[in-house]
């Protein structure tokens, strides 16, 4: 007998106001889990609650995932691949220092404006206890990007003459500078999008600091 998912395409009618795309069980799986692991912590979700958001069973989620954290594992690396493969044309890029960010950070804030459930998630499982299951999990593609960053900055060395082996001080200050203004403008402006004219100045800012 199908599983019946009418009460969860129903509900995200509601929210959105448009009929929900059609998903097979890995992916309506996945989704679940991303809105309750951001709702209420990937800790305090179990593996009943979702395949009942999911109107499915507990052998359909082990089959594809094996466990709560094979799940997580799963929905990281597959939001996670597309946004990889774009940042990785950032870092061997011939333009202007000030272009390329401007180009990362365009590219960053249209990753959270896609997902936002997805990216608060990424931001509360990477400030979790650094022993957590979901930590260890978030933290190679954290720690993947910043790296990426690091590149970009090690590429523009020849432009930044002030540099002096300081290039992952500006990579920390780089993505700090811009998750803490995704993460104020979801309390501030929750539903707001940030349009060009403010990353434009948002990195302003930032290079400002760098050639001071």
């Amino acid at each position: 007998m199908e599983p019946d998912r009418s009460r969860w395409r129903r509900r995200k009618q509601t929210e959105t106001g448009r009929e929900p795309k059609v998903m097979d069980n890995k992916q309506l799986l996945m989704q679940c889990a991303k809105e309750l692991f951001y709702a209420k912590g990937y800790d305090a979700v179990g593996v009943q609650e979702i395949v009942d958001r999911a109107g499915l069973t507990k052998p359909t989620l082990y089959y594809y995932f094996g466990s709560k954290i094979g799940l997580l594992k799963t929905l990281l690396d597959t939001k996670f691949s597309e946004f990889r493969e774009f940042m990785k044309r950032f870092v061997r890029s011939d333009e202007r220092i000030e272009d390329v960010l401007y180009g990362l950070a365009t590219a960053y804030f249209d990753f959270f404006e896609q997902d936002r459930e997805f990216y608060m998630l990424m931001m509360a499982l990477f400030y979790s206890a650094r022993e957590n299951e979901a930590y260890q999990a978030v933290k190679p593609y954290v720690t993947e990007f910043y790296e990426l960053v690091v590149q970009v900055f090690e590429s523009a060395s020849y432009q930044l003459g002030n540099m002096n082996g300081r290039q992952r001080q500006f990579a920390i200050g780089f993505i700090g500078t811009i998750n803490h203004y995704l993460l104020l403008q979801c309390e501030v402006n929750p539903g707001q999008r940030t349009d060009r004219a403010q990353i434009a100045a948002l990195m302003k800012q930032f290079m400002y600091g760098i050639f001071s």
